[in-house]
C-alpha cells in the first residue's frame, strides 16, 4: 500500500530520524489523521524524547511514547546468547530494533484504532522488507503506507536535503546523528552509521562521529577492570548491575563505550543482493561477547561448538533478514537453548584501549575441564558437571 485512504488514522514509526520526521510532515500535508508512535529503545536520553513529543503536539498531531527499552534488551540478550552476527561478525542491532519496534507497537496501533501503519524507510531497502516482514506476522490486518514508494511523496521530498529543509522549517527537532549526508540509527544494543562519505571505501573510519564511544586513543591510560557473571546461559550481572538486562547492558555500554571497544566496519550484503558500507558501535555486546567466548570454549565440547556456530549463523541470517519470528529461527534457538541452557559461570576481563583481555574465569554447570600436561605425555580429562 503506497498511501492512506481518506480519514483513516495511521499510526507512524517515529523516530525523530530525517525520514520518519519529513513523512510525518507529508502525512499532515495531506491531511491524513496520523498518531505517531515514539519508543523509547535507549536511543537517546529522555529529555531529546520529551523534546520531540512536544514539538509533534506543537505541530498538531496525536503522539505516544512507550517505553520499550526492556524489550530491546531482552533481543540484545538473544543476540549474545545465539550469536547472532551478520557479515563481518557485526551485531545487527538495527534488525533487532525492527523486531521490537513491530512487535512493541503495532498490536498498540491497532488496538488504538489505526487502520494501517506508516514508516519513513527508503522504498527497496532493507528495513523496509523488515517492517513489511514483521508487520504480515505480527499485525496482518494493518496496510503499510510506505511514503517513499508513493510518487507524490518523493515529488515533495525529492532527496534528505529537502527532507531536511522542511524538518528545520517547521522547527521539529532532529536526531543528532541524522542529516542530510548521514544517518545512524540507535539503541541500546548498538548504533548503525552510514553516510555518503562513508560509501567511498578509501574514507577512513577516523572520520566517523562515534554516537557514544571513545577511540582506543581517546581511553584512559590505565586498565579498567571488568567482572561479568553468566547463569543459565545469559548475563546475569556486569560489575554490580544485577540481572535486569536494562541495566548490565547499561552498564556494559559504558564500560566498553569509554574504553574504545565497539567498532565493526564492514562491507555487507544487503537483503536485496547489493553491498554497502557501514559502521557499527556496538561496545556492551562486544564487551560481553569475550567473556561469553570464554563460557563456551570451556563449557561445550568440540561437537557442540561446531553446532552452535553453525546455528548461530542461521540466527545472524534471520536476524538481518526479519525471519526471526520464523519456525525455522524458533528451532535454532530452541538447539541452542539445549546446548547452553545449563553453562554459567564468571569470567574477569581487563579493559584497556580497545583491547579486552580474559583475567580469570570460573565455571558453573556443565564443562569440558583440561588438566595440566602430565610427565607421561598429552593427557586431558572431561567431567561432566564440574561445579566451580
Amino acid at each position: 500500500m503506497g498511501q492512506a485512504s481518506d480519514n483513516e488514522r495511521v499510526g507512524l514509526f517515529q523516530s525523530g530520524g530525517l525520514s520518519s520526521l519529513a513523512v510525518g510532515i507529508w502525512l499532515h500535508e495531506q491531511s491524513v489523521p496520523t498518531r505517531h508512535y515514539i519508543a523509547d529503545i535507549g536511543q537517546t536520553d529522555r529529555t531529546r524524547l520529551d523534546a520531540l513529543v512536544s514539538s509533534l503536539r506543537g505541530f498538531g498531531d496525536e503522539v505516544v511514547l512507550v517505553d520499550l527499552r526492556p524489550a530491546i534488551a531482552a533481543v540484545a540478550s538473544d543476540l549474545l546468547r545465539y550469536q547472532a552476527r551478520h557479515d563481518g561478525g557485526y551485531w545487527n542491532t538495527t534488525g533487532a530494533a525492527r523486531l521490537v519496534l513491530v512487535s512493541g507497537l503495532a498490536p498498540l496501533m491497532r488496538a488504538d484504532g489505526c487502520r494501517a501503519f506508516a514508516h519513513g524507510c527508503v522504498g527497496g531497502g532493507n528495513d523496509q522488507r523488515r517492517f513489511a516482514r514483521y508487520g504480515a506476522q505480527v499485525a496482518p490486518e494493518l496496510p503499510v503506507v510506505e511514503p517513499w514508494t508513493n510518487p507524490k511523496a518523493l515529488e515533495r521530498f525529492p532527496d534528505r536535503r529537502a527532507m531536511l529543509e522542511a524538518v528545520v522549517g517547521h522547527g521539529l527537532p532532529l536526531d543528532p546523528g541524522s542529516g542530510a549526508e548521514r544517518s545512524t540509527d540507535g539503541n541500546l544494543a548498538g548504533v548503525s552509521h552510514e553516510s555518503a562519505e562513508l560509501e567511498d571505501l578509501e574514507t577512513p573510519v577516523t572520520r566517523l562521529d562515534p554516537r557514544w564511544s571513545r577511540w582506543p586513543a581517546q581511553a584512559a591510560a590505565e586498565p579498567e577492570t571488568v567482572t561479568v557473571v553468566f547463569r543459565d546461559g545469559r548475563v546475569a550481572d556486569v560489575n554490580g548491575s544485577g540481572p535486569d538486562p536494562v541495566a548490565w547492558m547499561t552498564r556494559a555500554n559504558e564500560i566498553g563505550a569509554r574504553n574504545g571497544v565497539w567498532l565493526r566496519d564492514v562491507v555487507e550484503r544487503r537483503i536485496i543482493g547489493t553491498v554497502c558500507r557501514g559502521v557499527y558501535e556496538a561496545p556492551g555486546l562486544e564487551l560481553l561477547d569475550r567473556a561469553w567466548t570464554r563460557i563456551l570454549q570451556a563449557g561445550l565440547d568440540a561437537e557442540a561448538r561446531e553446532l552452535y556456530a553453525r546455528l548461530g549463523a542461521v540466527l545472524g541470517a534471520a536476524m538481518y533478514e526479519a525471519r526471526w519470528l520464523d519456525p525455522a529461527a524458533h528451532a535454532a534457538r530452541d538447539a541452542i537453548d539445549r546446548l547452553v541452557g545449563e553453562v554459567g559461570g564468571t569470567v574477569t576481563l581487563s579493559v584497556h584501549r580497545g583491547v579486552v583481555r580474559v583475567e580469570r574465569t570460573r565455571v558453573a554447570g556443565r564443562v569440558v575441564q583440561q588438566t595440566r600436561f602430565g610427565s607421561g605425555g598429552n593427557r586431558w580429562s572431561e567431567e561432566a558437571a564440574v561445579q566451580a
